[in-house]
């Protein structure tokens, strides 16, 4: 009887500490999991504000009421250009996106702030 209470009392004791170290477990993933699921509001909220290059130009053309032919013929190039502007295929070289800017009566610093990327 004497040797058995202390082995049940270590027992008792490695039990408790696992028991503590599963609820700490729990716990730090109780945690992650809130943090990551918080996160996903923002990103999602910074993927509303970020913007690329290719919306703002489709925003600004839509906003001047002009087609992507219009633009085209404007700036000497082929309507194909444009589009792959406006899709995010290619990006305009800087002497065209200095002429879309004038184009579109804005800064082309302007295009380029909006464009966080």
């Amino acid at each position: 009887m004497a040797r058995t209470l202390p082995v049940f009392i270590v027992a008792l004791i490695l039990y408790a500490a696992a028991l503590a170290g599963i609820v700490y477990l729990f716990i730090l993933l109780v945690r992650v999991l809130r943090a990551y699921l918080r996160s996903q509001q923002v990103r999602r909220e910074q993927a509303d504000v970020t913007r690329s290059l290719d919306q703002v130009l489709r925003q600004h053309r839509a906003d001047c009421h002009m087609t992507q032919e219009f633009v085209a013929e404007a700036l000497g190039v082929s309507r194909q250009a444009v589009s792959k502007w406006e899709s995010g295929a290619s990006d305009p070289s800087t002497s065209n996106l200095l002429a879309l800017a004038k184009l579109f009566q804005v800064p082309a610093e302007e295009l380029l702030r909006q464009a966080r990327q």
